[in-house]
């Protein structure tokens, strides 16, 4: 609706015109006019006025086609049309209401029946703008909400496909930073751990695959809850090998301490399931390697499947730690137990050579924590 409410009148008669603008404005109405079909089509469609009276006889055409012309145009057919006949022949009322008026009035206007039907008209106008407005306002929001739940679907679908690829703790970086420019190339101190089974080998060549699947998912479903529940991210798991990383994505200041805990939980953990195994009649065993320093981590993969990798000799180091642990057995790097050292009890093996390693390395088995040592929360550097 106009404020004022605007009009368009429409007669071929000057003086209806002048008499319609003069009582009109008088109540407050904006009055604009035409004096004839074709100039009020024009109008109407220059203006789009609140109301529209309309004389039935005219020259050009007449207001029953130009009422037919308004209600087929969609940016017209709301408009409301009385028509202005002076006969009283109840044949032009009746045409002129099948053809798409609102309503009547009869020459010579009688000005309180002018001002009511007028009146009417425009409360009809004003509810019809205000339910159209209502009708853009619920589109707006019915597209907003599909945009909203088309983000959160798409969301939805880059962590699931993030988790499937990626371990929750590098998914949960992604996500909450909402990029993806962590998974890039970079260079970073970490802790790595990696464990394996004894004797998985030569079980996994005699047993049956269902057997061995049993196995590792019990393995895996044991390991699992004690890495994430330390905070460690599983970089990548092949058949019972496991290698975990601390201080990447996710830096802490005891990393180091914090793998040394995991290792020693996993190795309980390890007992009773061993255990359990042993009375099924499988024979396996448990070991780790620990090693600290200096690796490059990012995404690797293609499009359609991508794993987050830490390459360097610190990821070899640990791993040929874990070969060379024995049943039960936590072996860790120099740097390792240096970082530690006062509050790790720890036996020193000497220096042993490992493979892919030109001199030997010096090599600690972990025994447990000094009681002084319960609870440190931050590495030593040595």
């Amino acid at each position: 609706m106009h404020d004022p409410p605007l009009i368009l009148a429409v007669d071929d008669t000057p003086d209806n015109l002048e008499i319609l603008e003069r009582r009109l404005t008088s109540q407050g109405y904006e009055v604009v006019t035409a004096a004839d079909g074709e100039e009020a089509l024009f109008r109407a469609r220059q203006l789009a006025p609140d109301l529209i009276l309309l004389d039935v006889m005219m020259p050009k055409l007449d207001g029953i086609q130009v009422v037919r012309q308004i209600r087929a145009d969609p940016q017209l057919h709301a408009i409301p049309v009385i028509l202005v006949t002076a006969k009283a022949d109840t044949r032009d009322v009746i045409a002129g209401l099948d053809a798409g008026g609102d309503d009547y009035l009869t020459k010579p206007f009688e000005h309180t029946a002018l001002l009511a039907r007028v009146r009417s008209m425009l409360r009809q106008k004003a509810l019809h703008d205000r339910v159209e407005a209502q009708a853009r306002e619920l589109a707006e929001w019915n597209k907003a909400l599909e945009d909203r739940v088309a983000a959160q679907v798409e969301e939805i679908e880059r962590m699931g496909r993030l988790r499937r690829f990626l371990s929750p703790q590098v998914a949960d970086v992604v996500l909450s930073s909402g990029s993806e420019s962590m998974l890039r190339s970079h260079r970073r101190e970490v802790t790595v751990v990696f464990c394996d089974m004894r004797g998985f080998t030569s079980f996994s060549e005699t047993a049956e695959p269902e057997e061995v699947m049993a196995i590792l998912r019990d393995y895996h479903r044991c390991l699992g809850e004690v890495i994430f529940s330390h905070g460690g991210t599983l970089e990548r798991f092949a058949g019972d090998g496991l290698l975990v990383m601390f201080n990447d994505p996710i830096q802490y200041p005891d990393y180091t301490a914090r793998a040394v805990r995991m290792a020693l939980e996993m190795r309980v953990q390890m007992q009773d399931l061993t255990a359990r195994w042993e009375r099924l009649g499988y024979k396996l065993g448990f070991g780790v390697g620990i090693a600290q320093g200096f690796v490059t981590l990012g995404a690797i993969g293609f499009d359609k499947r991508q794993d987050y990798a830490a390459i360097g000799t610190t990821t070899n180091l640990a791993s040929r730690l874990c070969d060379e642990a024995k049943p039960g057995q936590i072996l860790v790097s120099q740097r390792v137990f240096s970082a530690l050292e006062g509050t790790l009890q720890a036996s020193h093996l000497g220096s042993i050579a490992l493979k892919g390693f030109h001199r030997s390395i010096p090599v600690y088995e972990v025994l447990g924590w000094r009681e002084e040592g319960v609870g440190a929360s931050e590495n030593r550097r040595g």
